[in-house]
């Protein structure tokens, strides 16, 4: 029989330890990552939050190599499109066996693969496995990121790595929390929020973002909870080291406003588009405005530029107006992409066209300080776009040109509402993990209570 302070604890659903003690911690690691790489690694099933530029790709390295010593098996790390060459090219620089495979076969020590091809892969293969920018599971359709978690369900050491976990909705960390082993998405929802709306809808993903609000007196809880299986923070100090050799250079975005040729159908003049269809039309019938305001930019500098848009005829359009361009398309083969993508890191390529679905998680661009932007509603889109160049380890100001039309000032709004919403979520995500790891969450719950007398 459970005493009265066993069944309590088992109520707070924070999630045990299911690791062991590092024995490779090696001395390339910085302080603070030496410590998240540490924790982790006891955690066993865990994620690290850590900003654009802090070095996940070096804690992932060493976490992998740690479950390996330990088990004697092999670790999966799984990268979006290009990103695999990028993180071979660092274990090669950290002296660590890793490998590539395109064809499900497990390679020695660490094997290196692109998400798309997980379903070659057998789980039973692995020890561990690592989830590289793992918030873009949940820019997946319903059965790949399903496939993804049930595949991680019967690997013993999970850990997942993105600097943007839930971009600005507290409800997305369902998703991690899930794929590592703790509350599922829907328990979660059961457990710290509320439906303000009574519906059913799969609201993470494709519904109404706003239905759900934390429950009374659930918030601390929470994070709390979160702060069991994660770590965070966007600059060395949110841990409490030395911030020296991790100070950003200047961000400066200048926004350009484009009028349209001609206004929206049964208008005398244009105005915000306010639903998806007025958006997609705006958006289209202001292509030729748009492309050559970004071209105008572009024209007789020196510098290396990444242009961002949404539509193939975007895309071609760029490539036509601006000598020299050079556009990753998604018709492209994964060679072709992987190709170019390493062009443009080298300089062989200074004019670079592409859509943030392809190219905007992990890749580090910090030889390019000018974005080119075409906003949409995305905030983790922009952010991860930008965060390609404007990302610790950059020397210059990096400038952003976002180009819209006037249509596009709803779009501009909710961008910026959706950055103060992240903002805050990751202020809270900081405040309450140090709180957790300074006062011992634990502790403080295991303390002796008073039981009354009739219980």
């Amino acid at each position: 029989m459970k005493t009265y302070d066993q069944f309590l604890t088992a109520k707070l659903q924070h999630g045990a330890s299911h690791g062991f003690e590092p024995t490779y911690l090696p001395d390339f690691l910085f302080d603070f990552q030496r410590s998240l790489t540490e924790w982790a690694v006891k955690k066993g099933r865990g994620a690290i939050f850590a900003d654009c530029g802090l070095g996940k790709t070096p804690m992932a390295l060493v976490w992998a190599e740690n479950v390996i010593r330990h088990t004697n098996g092999r670790v999966l790390i799984l990268t979006p499109l290009a990103v695999g060459a990028q993180m071979l090219t660092e274990s090669e620089k950290f002296d660590i066996e890793a490998h590539r495979s395109r064809d499900g076969a497990a390679r020695p020590n660490i094997t290196i693969a692109n998400y798309e091809k997980l379903h070659l892969f057998d789980p039973a293969d692995f020890s561990g496995v690592v989830c590289d920018e793992s918030s873009i599971l949940k820019s997946f359709d319903g059965i790949r990121r399903n496939m993804i978690t049930e595949f991680m369900r019967t690997i013993p050491y999970r850990l997942l790595s993105t600097a943007t976990a839930a971009p600005n909705d507290y409800v997305e960390l369902g998703t991690s929390s899930e794929a590592i082993g703790y509350l599922g998405h829907v328990d979660m929802l059961t457990r710290f929020f509320k439906n303000t709306q009574n519906t059913v809808s799969q609201s993470r993903y494709h519904g109404t973002k706003s239905q759900w609000s934390f429950k009374p007196h659930a918030q601390q809880a929470f994070w709390r909870w979160v702060c069991h299986w994660a770590r965070a923070c966007r600059k060395p100090s949110d841990l409490g080291f030395d911030d020296d050799g991790f100070i950003l250079p200047p961000l400066t975005q200048h926004e350009t406003v484009v009028k349209a040729s001609a206004p929206r159908q049964g208008m005398l003049f244009d105005v915000a588009a306010v639903n998806w269809r007025e958006i997609r039309e705006t958006r289209r019938r202001t292509i030729p405005e748009r492309c050559e305001a970004a071209a105008d930019k572009v024209n007789g500098s020196r510098e290396s530029t990444v242009i961002w848009c949404h539509l193939n005829t975007e895309a071609d359009t760029l490539v036509k107006l601006i000598p020299g361009a050079k556009q990753v398309s998604g018709s492209d083969s994964d060679d072709a992409k992987e190709e170019k993508l390493a062009a443009f890191k080298t300089g062989q390529i200074k004019v670079l066209v592409t859509k943030p679905k392809i190219g905007a998680w992990g890749l580090n661009w910090e030889h390019c300080s000018h974005v080119i932007y075409f906003p949409s509603f995305s905030y983790e889109q922009y952010y991860q776009a930008v965060r390609r160049c404007w990302r610790f380890g950059q020397t210059k100001e990096v400038v952003v040109d976002i180009v819209r039309s006037e249509g596009d000032a709803n779009i501009m709004a909710a961008l910026q509402r959706k950055s103060e919403a992240a903002d805050k979520m990751f202020a809270d995500l900081v405040m309450h993990m140090n709180d957790a790891m300074s006062i011992k969450v634990e502790r403080l719950y295991n303390q002796e209570l008073e039981v009354p007398s009739w219980l």
